[in-house]
């Protein structure tokens, strides 16, 4: 099923679940799982993807599954993706394998 509305990014889950919720800055969540502050901002942001490295960090601190956070990002990505070529796929029809 094609989704209609963008799914947010992972940033902005985790922000909203976990760092509002807990009350921890970026600054300590980085220290926290050793990465700079910088790069927790970009993610959080939309601005960086969670990679498999960071889904494995965030999934340790927030005792949640790295499959979680790849998850979240592949949505993000694919309906990205499809938004971005959706014109060009249009045209492209299966192929008729023979068994």
């Amino acid at each position: 099923m094609k989704r209609t509305r963008e799914p947010n990014h992972p940033g902005k889950i985790f922000y909203e679940l976990y760092l509002g919720g807990l009350g921890i800055t970026l600054t300590d969540f980085a220290e926290s799982i050793g990465v700079s502050r910088k790069a927790i901002s970009a993610i959080v942001n939309g601005h960086k993807r969670v990679t498999p490295e960071m889904a494995l960090r965030f999934a340790k601190a927030l005792n949640t599954t790295p499959e979680l956070w790849l998850n979240l990002q592949q949505s993000h990505d694919l309906w990205m993706a499809r938004q971005s070529i959706k014109d060009e796929i249009s045209s492209i029809h299966p192929l008729h394998v023979m068994a």
